[in-house]
């Protein structure tokens, strides 16, 4: 694959953005911090830095795994015991980083090192050549090694121009064959360590959605919405951004009419938690550069 030098400095830029804004925002996670204000500081990080971002900043807490962020007046607080997952996307000029931290605020030191420690070790093993399957091998054993489960049904993906969730995906547990890695790849590697299942499932709530189709819409909430996506060129956007009133009439009508695609919260069993580590990286001729590092 060809990546020319204005791409791959835009993947960079976007990488060191990413890396700078998720530290100051995951340092927000803090007990009786209001979740809201956390989420919105972070998102106003980004566009201070003169970027945009891919996704809305993704908190996710305990048993959630991801697609959870703020609701539009939003009033839990981070509490002690919380395991709180930070996933942050900022695109420049489309071309997106990717990036994840957990933030501990109980006693779960050796869950969040499994999904660092998996991640750690998938990009180590990242070349041309290597099978995206073997990546996933090397993910489940350096999380059952930690004594965890590796969340089978979430996945590491390509990101395009644009295009959150591209080829290749990269699996987080064991599996034959899968995509050839190439030079000149970008993707995000994100392992996610759980005590629970291993596997998890949609929750009735939807905060992201994005927009899949271009036809017009009658309803005044429903254009609101669209004005909003629109300029998204596909990437999610969050319920919250949208202003104005009756906009759950207008996203359920846009969904419907297939105009939207909603993603609900993913959550492992009640009671349990997850732990996530994620990166974005570019495969090089004998390894790969780490943007978000």
């Amino acid at each position: 694959m060809n990546m020319d030098d204005e791409v791959y400095n835009a993947y960079r830029e976007a990488g060191a953005l990413a890396r700078k804004v998720l530290r100051r925002g995951a340092g927000l996670v803090k007990e009786g911090a209001p979740l809201l204000d956390m989420v919105e500081e972070t998102e106003n990080m980004v566009t201070e830095e003169g970027a945009l971002l891919a996704f809305p900043l993704n908190v996710s807490f305990n048993e959630a795994a991801a697609h959870d962020t703020a609701m539009p007046g939003d009033e839990r607080v981070f509490t002690r015991g919380d395991l709180v997952k930070v996933d942050l996307g900022i695109h420049v000029d489309g071309y997106i980083a990717d990036t994840a931290m957990t933030v501990d605020l109980g006693d779960h030191g050796a869950l969040v090192e499994a999904s660092r420690a998996a991640l750690e070790a998938a990009i180590g093993a990242v070349r041309p050549g290597v099978v995206t399957g073997e990546l996933g091998t090397i993910i489940q054993a350096a999380i059952e090694e930690h004594g965890y489960r590796p969340v089978a049904n979430l996945t590491g993906h390509g990101l395009d121009r644009y295009d959150l969730h591209g080829k290749p995906m990269i699996p987080n547990v064991a599996m034959n064959g899968g995509t050839v890695l190439e030079e000149g790849m970008a993707f995000a590697i994100e392992p996610f360590a759980t005590t629970g299942s291993g596997k998890v499932t949609e929750a009735a709530r939807v905060e992201i959605y994005k927009q899949i189709a271009a036809r017009p819409a009658r309803l005044p909430s429903a254009k609101r919405i669209l004005e909003t996506a629109r300029p998204r060129r596909g990437l999610p956007f969050s319920r919250r951004w949208v202003p104005g009133d009756k906009v759950e009439i207008g996203l359920a009508t846009l969904v419907r009419n297939g105009i939207l695609h909603p993603f609900p919260m993913l959550h492992d069993v009640p009671g349990s938690f997850v732990s996530q580590a994620e990166h974005t990286m570019i495969v090089t001729e004998e390894g790969c550069e780490v943007t978000t590092r």
